[in-house]
């Protein structure tokens, strides 16, 4: 099962690009994840990544795209990947294609969870980050968490990206060089709508139903 996860910031594609992947056994490959590790460590990726990260901004094609192909290569990949936050733009869908077609993969489906605006600013301005686990929760006004729920030691942090001011900008830069897979795919006979309101498991159930 190979797949592609679209979606603007925000829409819990992530949580979900996880579950599918726990459910068929197959690696959970996220660029954001990838990348926010490196900014982490202060590597020299990281800190090229970092000032694009900050302001809201895509980071450029050639910082990961060989990321995504030593993935792939990984033996851990061999019956499957799902990818989260890649491809982003245009250019990436047709050099990821390019890639695959060289080590002989097809993609088998691209899922695209769509959630309005308004949602996706209320959902990530309440988020937190544990500086330990790295584990993410949302925080209501009435909660009260000090320390991570999950490891009971890590502090609950807010990332920088997820500034209303940063997250506006992201939905536009999402809008103007994002959107376009959703017409690439389309053409190409492989994606799915997937309504990303509601419980996690209603989401999860719904993209079930059509793999």
């Amino acid at each position: 099962m190979r797949l592609v996860f679209l979606g603007a910031p925000g829409v819990g594609k992530g949580t979900q690009a996880k579950k599918i992947a726990a459910r068929f056994e197959i690696p959970h490959i996220s660029t954001g994840d990838i990348l926010r590790k490196e900014i982490k460590e202060g590597s020299e990726l990281g800190k090229k990544a970092g000032d694009f990260v900050k302001s809201g901004n895509l980071v450029p094609d050639d910082l990961i795209i060989d990321i995504i192909k030593k993935e792939i290569l990984e033996p851990k990949a061999k019956n499957g990947f799902i990818f989260d936050g890649f491809p982003r733009t245009l250019q990436q869908a047709v050099n990821l294609d390019k890639m695959l077609s060289s080590l002989g993969i097809k993609l088998d489906k691209v899922i695209n969870i769509i959630v309005d605006q308004k949602e996706i600013i209320k959902r990530l301005t309440s988020r937190r980050v544990c500086s330990l686990c790295n584990h993410t929760l949302s925080i209501r006004p009435e909660d009260n968490h000090k320390l991570c729920p999950v490891c009971n030691k890590g502090e609950l942090l807010k990332r920088k990206d997820d500034e209303e001011a940063v997250i506006r900008k992201r939905l536009e830069v999402y809008e103007k060089q994002t959107s376009p897979l959703i017409k690439y795919y389309g053409q190409a006979g492989l994606i799915s709508d997937i309504d990303g309101l509601g419980t996690e498991k209603a989401i999860t159930d719904r993209i079930l139903d059509i793999l």
